[in-house]
């Protein structure tokens, strides 16, 4: 595996600005509010594309054992422990704290080898900064302005320095097989627990306070011989109900991973039915043109009469999806888990499926002499040839004659018509239709000196028999 760089500090001191600096991403979402970040994030720094290295980037350790300050808390020392070098991070304007010295006490218990970084020196007296903290005894100590890269370069060289050789393992990779699934719903469905069920391990901070995930965090995994990438993502709502400048900034990252991932699992509650809020989260699946998987949360708290009325409900408000597996699961007990990826895997393979322009026409012709298109002012559309277009989700593109008389109705005829034929489960179906162009539309018709000698001799002889 690639050595491990973890960034480690209070709250709001820039550790998620500094961890995008070293990756060169905007991965991590920043702001000034405190406590921002509260998962794990991971990212590979390629600074040196010789010497890889895993960053993480940690929530602020605020002094706290319980609730959410306790949860974050424990997953930034969680990410110390496993870490070959700690970036003990401070705030450089305003100087030690209790909580810093706190921390620093943690820090070597834990006897990591760590760096202190002291951060957002911009603007003020740099070696006066550096002197505020030079009680805590380190003998190396980086000034940085993470927001302006002011002091990367001299950090990077003193990292390269501490850290172990990069091994033949390699996290957060871009491998084309790895699957990339994102877990997306309103807030307070169970989306990080599922995510801690399948990893086995409390990797993402669960809890009953709607909205506790804000950013997006991806986790590289193995299961049954098969690579995954999961993404967990914030709880979306519906625009009139998002206030805070977080939570903005928290739907655009979720946004950006449904863009990026090949199957989205739309997770709702079992308790709760289909709200106005999972309708919001499905259209955003539906406007990428992500494979989809229904995954339904708390299916073992319902009585019978309560499974009845909600299968009801699902499937008169889930009609216009009907081509999306549902899958019933209990996320905090790990039911339904192996009905789920085998859903995964027919929808990945669905949306990422090959097809050839021979065996896409011969679909479009049998779809037309099944059923043609129906008489639109004297003249059918006439359906010449069809090619694929592209992948997740899969397009083709169909020419033809007189396209723009189809109805709605008979192009849901063709999606159906693809989706049975090519055993198409789990993903969209789009097409493109391109009138076939008259070759000789815009060519005037230039008579010959012959042909203009036989027409006058034409014109001759009509005024002769008049």
């Amino acid at each position: 595996m690639l050595p491990t760089v973890a960034l480690v500090g209070r709250p709001n001191v820039g550790k998620s600005t500094l961890f995008n600096a070293l990756t060169r991403s905007r991965d991590a979402l920043v702001h000034d509010q405190p406590g921002v970040t509260r998962d794990r994030n991971y990212g590979v720094c390629r600074a040196n594309p010789e010497r890889p290295f895993v960053v993480v980037d940690t929530g602020g350790i605020a002094g706290e054992d319980e609730g959410l300050a306790g949860a974050t808390a424990r997953q930034a020392r969680a990410a110390a422990a496993e870490a070959d070098l700690v970036l003990f991070v401070v705030d450089g304007r305003e100087g030690p704290s209790a909580l810093d010295d706190e921390i620093l006490g943690w820090l070597r218990k834990t006897a990591r080898p760590t760096l202190l970084i002291v951060n957002k020196v911009d603007g003020i007296d740099t070696q006066s900064a550096l002197n505020e903290f030079a009680s805590y005894g380190f003998a190396d100590v980086i000034a940085t302005a993470a927001s302006h890269r002011s002091g990367i370069d001299e950090l990077l060289d003193d990292v390269y320095a501490r850290l172990p050789e990069a091994g033949q393992g390699e996290a957060l990779d871009n491998d084309p097989e790895r699957v990339r699934i994102a877990f997306v719903g309103r807030p307070n469905v169970g989306k990080s627990t599922l995510v801690n069920r399948i990893l086995g391990e409390e990797r993402m901070i669960a809890s009953d306070v709607p909205g506790t995930t804000r950013d997006s965090v991806s986790i590289d995994m193995e299961r049954d011989g098969r690579k995954y990438r999961l993404i967990d993502t914030a709880g979306l709502r519906r625009r009139s109900k998002v206030e805070e400048a977080v939570e903005k900034f928290s739907v655009v990252k979720t946004l950006q991973a449904i863009e990026q991932c090949q199957v989205a699992v739309l997770m709702l509650d079992a308790t709760e039915g289909v709200t106005d809020q999972d309708a919001t989260v499905l259209g955003a699946v539906l406007d990428a043109g992500r494979a989809l998987v229904i995954v339904i949360n708390k299916w073992d708290g319902l009585s019978t009469y309560q499974r009845e009325q909600a299968e009801s409900l699902l499937a008169r408000k889930l009609s216009f999806v009907e081509w999306a597996q549902s899958v019933r699961i209990s996320a905090l007990h790990g039911s339904g888990l192996r009905e789920l990826f085998r859903a995964i895997h027919r929808a990945h393979a669905s949306a990422t499926r090959e097809f050839g322009t021979s065996e896409v026409t011969q679909a479009i012709e049998a779809a037309y002499a099944a059923n043609p298109p129906p008489v639109v002012r004297g003249h059918v559309a006439k359906l010449r040839f069809a090619h694929p277009g592209g992948a997740n989700p899969p397009t083709f593109i169909i020419h033809g004659t007189r396209l723009k008389t189809l109805s709605e109705t008979y192009r849901r005829y063709l999606e159906n018509f693809f989706r049975k034929r090519f055993k198409l489960i789990g993903t969209p179906v789009r097409f493109v239709f391109k009138e076939n162009d008259n070759p000789y539309k815009d060519k005037k018709n230039v008579l010959s000196d012959r042909q203009l000698a036989k027409r006058q001799r034409m014109i001759r002889h009509i005024k002769r028999n008049e």
